[in-house]
């Protein structure tokens, strides 16, 4: 299996990458810069300077942009539009590592994680802008994509416990009662998805077991 996970070097990617080359699939790191991850194989190149011909030969490519400052947030929905322009009407997979304040927290799907009281201020722009990015994601009938969302607490530093559950929409909580993942954990989940490939055109949660 080829895989491309673009934008490599953020510390999503990095362990998207690790991950996958310790599963023996066949890596490609996309990235403006010096590669930082450990693929072998590197194609420097801006994610909105890519093209089809770039692409064509992968089966699986990871989108691991993320855009932190209010300025730039709109990339999330431009950057993603790219990717899916791309891989339009072909049979290579987009994996999209998401975010949690679109999940919603009731059965009604009407009530996000977002919307909710406690949710910091400082993280709805992005959690907006992600949700947005969903929200159009969702009208592309033309790309295979999944959406993957961590849990609410996603932890840059946190450990690898090689275990975690597999949700859908809502926000999950495991049996402590906890909405929590590492970054290594959710690489583990986000390779197993490229894999497998059972989530096609849905959106789906992680969170550790």
């Amino acid at each position: 299996m080829k895989l491309a996970v673009v934008c490599a070097n953020g510390k999503a990617g990095k362990l998207i990458v690790k991950e996958a080359v310790e599963r023996g699939l066949d890596v490609t790191a996309v990235v403006r810069g010096e590669n930082q991850t450990v693929a072998s194989q590197v194609l420097r190149k801006d994610l909105f300077d890519l093209t089809k011909e770039d692409l064509k030969d992968f089966d699986v490519v990871v989108d691991a942009f993320g855009a932190w400052s209010e300025d730039v947030l709109p990339q999330h929905s431009t950057s993603l539009k790219h990717l899916c322009d791309l891989l339009s009407k072909t049979d290579i997979r987009l994996c999209v590592v998401g975010g949690a304040g679109s999940l919603y927290v009731n059965k009604e799907h009407t009530i996000q994680v977002m919307d909710g009281p406690d949710f910091p201020e400082i993280f709805k722009p992005l959690a907006k802008a992600q949700g947005k990015a969903l929200e159009e994601l969702r009208q592309r009938d033309d790309v295979l994509w999944t959406f993957v969302s961590p849990a609410g607490d996603f932890q840059a530093d946190g450990e690898r416990t090689g275990k975690y559950i597999s949700a859908g929409e809502e926000l999950t909580l495991n049996e402590k009662g906890e909405s929590i993942i590492s970054y290594a954990d959710y690489a583990i989940a986000m390779v197993d998805e490229i894999t497998k490939g059972n989530h096609i055109q849905k959106r789906i949660s992680v969170v550790r077991e």
